[in-house]
């Protein structure tokens, strides 16, 4: 399979690009467009097209149908079908499915991070990782093993340790050498609450015990499978993944005359990457098939990229209390962003780009298991917080 990476230039040397030291690998997807190019002019002033950063992925094809994911839901998450008189949206019940598996992987965090000795650090551990959140990556991992014939029995310990590991970020991230935050999740920072020597070891131990849990509590799947889940995690967020895209992003404030080269580089790591590992150890716990797995990889980098694209506007277009967060902290700090680099309009553009080609990727699947993850994708592009 013929796998274009997203800038050559920009990849080559990334894990995502290239050496593919494990056979259990395919190699790292590009997320492209077939639609028209979009003009973008960046603010120093270089303009460039949509289409030149992504190029078309051979072989797609556009999905015929639609679910109509806001059955139950306040939001509009997404757009029924041009054509009514030729197709009918399937009707999908999304907040439903939300918050049932939202319940269940509440229940299955509260079990594995009991409260026991040492309590001051069970108990921070629990603060953040029990502090509500959308919990969209565990159910992006849940979904994709379903679509693929998987249970959510089996791959229950992987979705919780893809949170935990989330958590351990989002501790590590607000923290005064990082992000400097007091906010998270509408609630005080762990290190506010438990000072940041604490906080920094929370987050060591739910990073630790999150391979932990999948070695030791994963059931029924064999052992060369959850090998190969716990190398695409651990690779997800090393030092060539979230690791390398938050030392970027730490590096890159105030900086000027930088492009969305580095931009792209930022998010794809920081953010997309353990997104993408979310869907893709569920299709491995699931059975997927190689071309399976790949597919849904190249899906997972679309709206992994387009959450982040998505969080860039919400930065700046919502307060503090509605996003649960500090607003406008990027701003402030003079960090890249889209909105940034691109205007708010063309941010949105380049969200909705990315969300019909995250749709293109999972064409090939029935539509009716692929309705969660069409749905979950639907959500991302439009949430607003």
């Amino acid at each position: 399979m013929s796998i274009i990476l997203f800038n050559p230039c920009v990849h080559q040397g990334l894990f995502f690009a290239s050496r593919n030291t494990n056979p259990m690998s395919l190699g790292m997807p590009n997320c492209s467009f077939k639609t028209s190019p979009v003009q973008v002019t960046t603010t120093d002033k270089t303009a460039l097209t949509v289409g030149s950063l992504y190029q078309t992925m051979p072989g797609s094809s556009v999905i015929k149908m639609r679910p109509n994911c806001s059955v139950t839901t306040p939001l509009e998450l997404v757009n029924e079908s041009e054509n009514k008189d030729e197709e009918k949206p399937i009707a999908f019940e999304f907040k439903k499915y939300m918050f049932s598996k939202a319940n269940a992987i509440n229940e299955a965090l509260d079990k594995c991070v009991s409260l026991r000795h040492p309590e001051k650090i069970h108990e921070a551990m629990r603060y953040s990782l029990l502090a509500g959140g959308k919990r969209v990556r565990p159910i992006l991992c849940i979904a994709s093993c379903e679509l693929v014939g998987g249970s959510e029995e089996s791959v229950m310990p992987s979705a919780c340790a893809v949170e935990m590991i989330h958590t351990m970020s989002l501790i590590h991230d607000d923290l005064p050498c990082m992000d400097n935050d007091d906010l998270r999740r509408g609630k005080p920072t762990n290190h506010k609450v438990f000072g940041e020597d604490v906080a920094v070891l929370a987050g060591d131990a739910l990073l630790a015990f999150a391979f932990e849990h999948i070695a030791c509590s994963t059931k029924g799947v064999e052992a060369e499978k959850v090998l190969r889940v716990i190398w695409e995690l651990g690779r997800a967020i090393g030092s060539e993944g979230l690791v390398a895209g938050q030392v970027v992003d730490l590096s890159s404030g105030g900086l000027s005359n930088v492009g969305l080269d580095l931009l792209e580089y930022i998010h794809v790591h920081k953010t997309a990457a353990l997104l993408e590992g979310s869907v893709v150890i569920g299709a491995i716990i699931g059975g997927g098939s190689d071309e399976e797995i790949e597919r849904l990889r190249r899906f997972a980098r679309c709206i992994g990229l387009m959450f982040q694209v998505v969080d860039d506007i919400l930065d700046v277009t919502k307060s503090s209390q509605e996003l649960g967060k500090t607003a406008c902290k990027d701003l402030v700090a003079d960090k890249l962003t889209y909105p940034k680099l691109l205007g708010l309009e063309k941010s949105r553009e380049f969200a909705q780009e990315l969300n019909k080609q995250a749709m293109d990727q999972i064409s090939v699947f029935d539509v009716e298991k692929a309705k969660p993850l069409i749905c979950l994708a639907d959500y991302i592009a439009h949430r607003q917080n």
